[in-house]
């Protein structure tokens, strides 16, 4: 049930508290969570003190696909999450402008859906850093390319090839008569978890409406989980579908900032770090420095310009969210000693008032 699995389980029964109950995070505000528990529907919770300070940053805070621990609590108080579940996996890209730090999309991810459609929204750079993100997450990326009614259907199978060559599923779709889709988007099948991404404008919301079911959209039903009627995403929220799928939703984005790693660059860039390896230079950085084997490559047509650019520029990304997050790390630890210290103190300072209230005791 909404991809409840026995390693969830047992994460919750090692916690020890049978009074508390698992469930998943629907929606999230700046004040509190929707969640959706077995038998108890979808309802209102806070999050509890520990959880709070146990996270090291937003993004080990809980967020939508998240499975959480909740303690009813008495009376007419919200219930309250008690700990967060390990996750199995977390869809995240640095947040927007220039903050260095983690946003998380989604928790608990099986595939990435990048929705674009065929004309003026398709960028294979954009997609690459799609790929890129996905694949640092460890979900599986599909492609879905939107409106393949408006082009040539020749121009539609060299996008269709130019994706493919990024080693992603990718498919050319009609949302709105809901054609092309392949048969996991068709009935999204129980316990698997999907989220879907991409630009405003390219289909996302059609899509979505289409796999919440057409008969449910006809007859005007309110989703149980959403409690709303045809959908169209403001917020990042979690949605049942018909077979028994979970779709996270999230509104459209307009910048993918990496949020990934050197390593995880060079294997999504792999026939250049091959090239790299002939460099003369261990430390080339393959823009003017002699004998390198990747401008030699360009230089003889065998690398595109546009894809050298695109390596270098999310290279340079990367080295500057590495920079930004190490002198964040170094602020959080100094805060983190001075904290410690004064915490020391304190302890040091009450031990001796109770010395100086009981100054018998420590004769014995």
């Amino acid at each position: 049930m909404l991809g409840w699995d026995a390693r969830f389980a047992a994460a919750f029964q090692a916690l020890g508290h049978p009074e508390w109950y698992p469930a998943r995070i629907i929606r999230e505000t700046k004040i509190n969570f929707t969640v959706i528990a077995k038998g108890k529907g979808d309802h209102e919770v806070v999050l509890g003190g520990k959880v709070w300070h146990d996270a090291v940053s937003d993004a080990d805070l809980p967020t939508v696909g998240d499975w959480v621990a909740v303690d009813p609590g008495q009376g007419e108080d919200l219930p309250v999450i008690r700990a967060l579940l390990e996750r199995r996996n977390r869809f995240s890209r640095k947040a927007p402008g220039r903050s260095c730090a983690e946003q998380v999309i989604g928790a608990n991810v099986d595939k990435v859906v990048v929705v674009t459609d065929a004309k003026d929204d398709y960028n294979i750079r954009r997609i690459e850093r799609y790929l890129t993100l996905i694949r640092k997450c460890g979900a599986t990326p599909v492609v879905l390319i939107n409106k393949a009614d408006t082009v040539e259907e020749a121009e539609m199978q060299r996008l269709c090839a130019e994706v493919a060559a990024l080693n992603s599923e990718v498919y050319p779709i009609v949302a709105r008569w809901k054609k092309g889709y392949p048969p996991y988007l068709r009935r999204v099948p129980k316990g698997c978890t999907i989220t879907i991404v991409g630009s405003s404008g390219v289909g996302k919301s059609t899509l979505v409406n289409s796999l919440l079911g057409d008969e449910w959209l006809e007859t005007g039903h309110v989703n149980v989980v959403t409690g709303k009627g045809r959908h169209t995403t403001v917020a990042r929220e979690l949605v049942v579908l018909p077979g028994g799928g979970v779709l996270i939703d999230n509104p459209g984005m307009r910048e993918i900032h990496m949020w990934t790693d050197a390593a995880t660059l060079r294997a999504e860039f792999a026939d250049l770090a091959e090239l790299a390896t002939q460099c003369r230079f261990a430390d080339c950085s393959h823009r003017k420095d002699a004998g390198c084997a990747i401008r030699a490559a360009l230089e003889s047509g065998t690398l595109s310009q546009e894809r050298y650019e695109h390596f270098l520029n999310l290279d340079a990304e990367i080295a500057e969210l590495e920079r930004r997050n190490e002198k964040r790390q170094m602020t959080l630890e100094r805060v983190f000693k001075r904290n410690r210290r004064g915490m020391l103190r304190n302890r040091d300072d009450r031990e001796e008032h109770r010395r100086d209230l009981n100054p018998h005791r420590h004769h014995h």
